[in-house]
This record gives C-alpha cells, sequence and structure tokens, in this order.
C-alpha cells in the first residue's frame, strides 16, 4: 500500500522518549497528541541500552507498553533500530569499536555515534539487535516504518583505526584490482608516493603536509560506503523479517560526509533533518535546496521531513527561537517542496542531558505556552487536506550538485578556500528561487531531456562520461548554464587534458588559460555593479561575449551547440548581475515562473496527483503581501474553503488552493 495509506494524509509528529519521564506522564502524553493531531511519532532512536543492558539479555517490556498505548490512541510509529548509540558495556568490554581521529585520538564513550563504522563487532552487536527488534515487533499493530539508525555521519563520519585502515585496503582492492591503476589514480609519482601493494597503504593520517588528494577523495568515497554498509546491513535484516514494513533513515541537510544520491535507492523513503537558522535572513532558501536535494534523489517521489525544532536548537554559538509563525511558514515549505510528513525533535523538551534547551513541541512550560499552540495549530491545518498526500512536484529547471565534486573541491592545495559547494550552489539556486522559478536538484549523471533548463555551478570535478551527456542533451536542444572553475579534473582529481574546461570546451566554445582568485574582500568592477571572489582567463573559441571586465577579458559568454545553448560565467557576479544572468537564460529556454508577478518574498509551489492539482504561497517576509491568481481557486486553509480569485498574505503567512473542484464535502 502506499505509505500515505497507513497515516490517512500527511505525517505530523515528532522523535519520542517517553524513557527520559516518568511513567505517569505518558498519560498526558497521549492526550496532547491527540489534541496536537499527531500521527506519526519516531520511538526508540536512543534505546539501545534499555532494551539491552547486558549483552544479548534482551528486555523490550517498556517499548511493548509505550506500543500498546500508541496502538490504542491511533499513532503510527516510526521504530528506530536503537543502533545510533552503543550503550556503555558494549565499549567496555570491546574498546575497538571506539573511533579514532585523523591525529590518532580515541574518541570515549559519554556522547552518542561512538562507534568505528567499520567495526565487525559493532555491525555484528547492531545485526543481533536488529535481529531481536524486528522479530518481537514485526505483527505490532502500531509499527509503521522502521528508522534505521540516526543521523549517519553526523558526529563521526571518518574513522582511522586499523580496522577502518584493512577496511580501507579492502575497499581499495575492489576499486582498482590492480595497485598500479591506483597508482595511475592517485600520480603517486608525486612526492615519492609509489606503492608497490595495497598493504602498504593507511588512511590519510595526520601527516607532514598535504596528504595525497586521490588518497583523500577516495577515503571520504569509503568512508561513505562504510556508513551505509551500516544501513544496508541493518535494513537487509528488518526487509527479511518485515518485508511490508516501509525503511527509512534521516540525512542531515547539507552534510557534506553523506552521499544522500548514493543511498536514496536502497530506502523506500528519504528522510531530512533540517534546522535553517531564525538568525539567517536568507535560511529558507538554503532549505529549499536540501529540501529539493531530498525530493530528487528519489525520484521526485514525497519524502519526510523527519527532524525540524518547533523554535530555538541547542548547537549554534547563538541560538534564536522562531519568531511567532515561522516554525508554520517552514514547515509548510517543506510540504511545498514535496514532503508529506512534518516531524520535530522532539515531542516533549528535555530535563536533562546535552539537548534540553532544544525546544520541543511541548516546552519546559507545558502546553500553556506559544509554541505548544502553534503546533497543535499547524497539526489541525495539515489533518485537513489529506488530499496533498502522495501529490508531486515537476519542475522545468534543474541545478547539478555532485558529491565526489563536494568532497574534491574543498580538498586542501586549491586556488582559493573560498569556493565551497553548497555556498557556490545558492549563488545560482538563490536567483531562480526568488525569480519564482521551481526547480529540481540532481546528479551530474541524471536523466536531463525533460528539462529545458540546467544550471551547474562549479562542477570542478566532472567526468569524461558525464561532460558528454551534458553535451549530448545540449546539442538536442537543452540549455545549460555553467559557472566558473567546472570540468577541471576528472573523477579522480587529475587535471583534464589541456586544462579547463577538459571535455566540455566544445559545448562551451573557450578555454581558460589561467585562474585568477580573489584576495580577501577584493572586488572586480563588471558592467554596472561587481563581480568577486574569482576570475579567469578565458580565451575564446567560438562563443559569443555578452559580458566583459572593463580590459575586455570575458566574464559571461554564450555558445551554440546543435540546437541548444551554454552560457559561462567566469567569476561570481554580484547578485543583481548573476539575477539577469540567470533571467536571460531561463528566458531563452522558455522556463517561466510557478506563478509570474508574484510579489518579491512570496514563494509559489505546485504539487498535482490524482487528477488534482495544489497551489502553495508562502509569504517569506514580515509584510503583508497580495497574490493576484490567474483563475478561481479553492481555499483549503480558510473556513468553508471558499473559492477566491486573490490572496492577501499576512506576515510569513501560508494559503493552500485547490485548482480543481474536489470531492463533495460534507
Amino acid at each position: 500500500m502506499r505509505f500515505t495509506d497507513r497515516l490517512g494524509g500527511l505525517g505530523f509528529g515528532g522523535d519520542y522518549n517517553p524513557e527520559q519521564w516518568p511513567d505517569e506522564v505518558r498519560t498526558e502524553d497521549l492526550r496532547l497528541m491527540a489534541e496536537a493531531g499527531v500521527n506519526l511519532v519516531t520511538l526508540g532512536v536512543f534505546g539501545w541500552a534499555r532494551v539491552e543492558p547486558a549483552p544479548g539479555a534482551y528486555d523490550f517490556s517498556y517499548f511493548d507498553v509505550v506500543m500498546d498505548e500508541l496502538a490504542a490512541a491511533g499513532v503510527t510509529v516510526d521504530l528506530a533500530t536503537m543502533t545510533a548509540s552503543p550503550p556503555p558495556w558494549l565499549a567496555a568490554e570491546h574498546p575497538e569499536i571506539l573511533p579514532v581521529t585523523r591525529s590518532g585520538t580515541v574518541l570515549s564513550p559519554g556522547g552518542r555515534q561512538h562507534y568505528c563504522p567499520s567495526s565487525p563487532v559493532y555491525r555484528d552487536r547492531a545485526a543481533k539487535l536488529v535481529e531481536a527488534l524486528a522479530a518481537h515487533y514485526k505483527d505490532h499493530p502500531a509499527l509503521g516504518f522502521w528508522h534505521v539508525g540516526n543521523e549517519y555521519g553526523c558526529h563521526v563520519a571518518e574513522c582511522f583505526c586499523d580496522e577502518s585502515a584493512r577496511d580501507f585496503r579492502r575497499w581499495l582492492r575492489a576499486r582498482y584490482g590492480d595497485i598500479e591503476k591506483l597508482n595511475a589514480a592517485w600520480c603517486t609519482d608525486f612526492w615519492s608516493q609509489r606503492y608497490t601493494s595495497f598493504d602498504q597503504i593507511l588512511p590519510p593520517r595526520l601527516a607532514p603536509t598535504y596528504a595525497n588528494p586521490g588518497q583523500q577523495l577516495d577515503f571520504t568515497r569509503f568512508s561513505n560506503e562504510a556508513l551505509r554498509a551500516c544501513f544496508d546491513g541493518e535494513a537487509a535484516i528488518l526487509r527479511r523479517v518485515t518485508p511490508d514494513v516501509p525503511v527509512l533513515t534521516n540525512f542531515l541537510a547539507h552534510h557534506k560526509p553523506v552521499d544522500m544520491h548514493s543511498w536514496a535507492d536502497r530506502m523506500d523513503i528519504v528522510g531530512l533533518d533540517s534546522y535553517p537558522d531564525p538568525f539567517s535572513p536568507r535560511s529558507h532558501v538554503a532549505a529549499g535546496l536540501a529540501y529539493d536535494l531530498a525530493r530528487c534523489a528519489r525520484g521526485g517521489a514525497p519524502w519526510y521531513l523527519v527532524e525540524q525544532a518547533p523554535s530555538a536548537v541547542n548547537w549554534r554559538r547563538r541560538n534564536g527561537v522562531k519568531e511567532p509563525g515561522r516554525m508554520r511558514l517552514w514547515s509548510w515549505q517543506a510540504i511545498a517542496h514535496g514532503a508529506d510528513a512534518v516531524l520535530y525533535f522532539q515531542w516533549r523538551q528535555s530535563r536533562g542531558g546535552a539537548e534540553k534547551f532544544h525546544s520541543g513541541m511541548v516546552p519546559h512550560g507545558g502546553p500553556a505556552t506559544r509554541v505548544f499552540r502553534e503546533v497543535a495549530a499547524l497539526g489541525a491545518e495539515l489533518a485537513a487536506v489529506p488530499e496533498l498526500a502522495g501529490t508531486r512536484v515537476a519542475n522545468e529547471a534543474a541545478v547539478l550538485f555532485d558529491w565526489n565534486n563536494w568532497w574534491a573541491l574543498e580538498l586542501d592545495s586549491r586556488p582559493s578556500d573560498g569556493l565551497k559547494a553548497v555556498d557556490r550552489a545558492l549563488d545560482h539556486y538563490g536567483p531562480l528561487f526568488d525569480l519564482g522559478v521551481g526547480v529540481d536538484v540532481l546528479p551530474p549523471g541524471a536523466d536531463l531531456s525533460g528539462y529545458k533548463l540546467v544550471v551547474i555551478p562549479n562542477l570542478y570535478l566532472l567526468t569524461e562520461e558525464h561532460a558528454k551527456g551534458l553535451a549530448r542533451y545540449v546539442a538536442s536542444g537543452g540549455h545549460l548554464l555553467v559557472s566558473f572553475f567546472t570540468s577541471v579534473v576528472d573523477g579522480d582529481d587529475r587535471v583534464h587534458d589541456g586544462g579547463c574546461p577538459g571535455p566540455l570546451r566544445e559545448a562551451l566554445g573557450l578555454r581558460v588559460e589561467e585562474f585568477l582568485p580573489a584576495a580577501e574582500d577584493e572586488t572586480f568592477p563588471l558592467g554596472e555593479g561587481t563581480a568577486d571572489l574569482w576570475r579567469e582567463d578565458v580565451r575564446i573559441e567560438g562563443a559569443d561575449v555578452l559580458l566583459a571586465f572593463p580590459d575586455g577579458t570575458p566574464a559571461v559568454t554564450r555558445n551554440r551547440l546543435g540546437t541548444g545553448t551554454v552560457r559561462y560565467v567566469a567569476t561570481r557576479p554580484d547578485e543583481t548581475i548573476m539575477r539577469t544572468v540567470v533571467a536571460e537564460a531561463l528566458a531563452e529556454a522558455g522556463v517561466t515562473p510557478v506563478l509570474p508577478g508574484l510579489p518579491d518574498g512570496v514563494q509559489a509551489a505546485v504539487r498535482a496527483g490524482g487528477g488534482r492539482e495544489f497551489l502553495l504561497l508562502l509569504n517569506h517576509t514580515g509584510q503583508v503581501r497580495t497574490v493576484d491568481l490567474p483563475h478561481r481557486f479553492r481555499h483549503l486553509l480558510a473556513p468553508g474553503r471558499p473559492e477566491i480569485e486573490q490572496v492577501i498574505l499576512n506576515p510569513r503567512d501560508v494559503a493552500v488552493l485547490a485548482r480543481h473542484p474536489l470531492p463533495e464535502e460534507p
């Protein structure tokens, strides 16, 4: 069955940790969950120490009671495998499971995620726990989903211990087969690093100076796969014991160590944790990029916002609260980007522990608080629009984002440390967002044939295979917008023959003779504005120059290839110029905004499915905004669901509109 069938609509709830509280508190919890419209909770994320207090001595009695009570209350459980934080006894009996840093420091218990992902002891104990857990709860009526691990790589993304070294060597043998292929990929003749055996290779531990970049890149790839192997092992058990229960885990937004694209097809639902900073005026744009990544990681399927904060978090230097209305706005934004569930960390704010100042749906002050009132009001709104669940988002523009590029781009010994993958992606995603254009975020090898415009932000690492695919896309009528420092190296971080832009040279109609990174705070005059961070000495080989620096050096070019076009931006223009460059590319490609004529600061998104179309409007400003609609819509959040042709959005307000007639309402 569809996942939404179990919930009857959109999911709403959060992490539930009743073990932190006296048993009598659960009575109030269940009453308040009903009041808030909670239909889904994540349970047991940190329950390992309670259910296995000694090796093999499983005791599920506590969670049996909780599961029974949730089932009776009609709340579905996303049951965690409880493996995210090993119990103290495991580290005491097997200290070899503890992770080791690059410099050789052993990380101790006392926090969480204190395990080496390659540890056979950890994996074995985790597998035994999951086997017992799945067998015990496989027929429980509350069980709706499996939540494997938790925020993989959040605290320990890489381990440099001897076990990890052995696992790394196994991984390298499988990848290269022959040591000479590794030597070629890593360019080991540089600095006398040539290996004669895989047994000589170590992780890139702390060294006198820069470690080999090929070694660093491969170790990051390996570490991602070591974490993924932990997920795969647990998921395989769950699918064998409970084949009809969907499996998910929760990625972190903009999390460098874990390649979402290489994990997503291993799970039934993509889950994402998102904590935008209330102090940042562009947090919602960065969140939009993360949400589009999550949605597109599984081909546009609905995803789950597994964690967000009801108000403040506890882990930034300054932890701002979400002012009234912002939690609702940002929750609806996730749904506008294709989410089918909105959950929080956590249900009840902790009294003790490291996260006691992280907000909860039920704050320290109890239900008679602003936060709980807003949470309950949102729950009622989500319950009122079950028809949104299962619908999808479709877009005509795409942005390419690749973890291999992220890892390589931000290694040491580069021309500039200002080339940060997420920041540079936002340089391109931001203008699209501001211009009201919906975006899919895809890896370089994705099928691009359905997109009118594809934007490529600083794709330093580009394989020849992917470059040929991009050229074919353009030749058959597609349009590309490519930015500087793209197609510099191949998949092994080796510079392409002939330099930048390597296999994209013909498509771009130019070559880059030299990189000219800017000094700190340096700007360059450009047109009616400025540029900063970077510029390149571009030599034209067929492209037209659309914008040049005062010395005549091309800054923005345009080239034809087949029936398509490629624009190249050889610098980082200011926001006004970049918005113009993006707008011109959109116009030539024939990409239009989701809803033309939107006031500044208002976002529009369309979700469709089952013969219906829904328009979501979000006012990200502190001012009243009026939106004229192209035809009549039914306002699903207004009393009586009236038909309207204009929406007045208060500050941080939301409107959910239905274009097609709905079923007869009671």
